[in-house]
């Protein structure tokens, strides 16, 4: 769904590795499934593991905390589960990041 007057690119946000908007069901399912590991977990590590136990990876993209399948592609953002990445960073403090050469891209190590 296209809200009048926002005028969002998509197309930048693909090139960046950011997720496409996903369906309000599979989002509430991902919510359920994977929201509880974003909120409860004591550190990074935790949630890296969690989520792989799952089939599940994340990385960082453009600031944002971004949910990957298991074959790497951006489902979500973690603010789509409810979570945002900053209610995390100042829970449980910033991640330890390997970043890409250009800044955009961020790997927990």
């Amino acid at each position: 769904m296209v809200m009048k007057g926002h005028n969002h690119d998509n197309s930048a946000d693909a090139k960046a590795g950011l997720p496409e908007a996903i369906d309000c069901e599979t989002q509430t399912l991902l919510r359920l499934f994977l929201g509880p590991i974003l909120e409860t977990a004591s550190n990074w590590d935790e949630i890296k593991g969690r989520f792989t136990e799952k089939g599940y990876g994340i990385s960082i993209r453009d600031g944002r905390l971004v949910i990957l399948n298991e074959n790497g592609a951006a489902l979500c953002t973690a603010r789509g589960l409810g979570v945002p990445f900053a209610q995390i960073a100042s829970r449980i403090g910033r991640p330890n990041l390997r970043m890409s050469a250009d800044g955009r891209v961020g790997e927990l190590f």
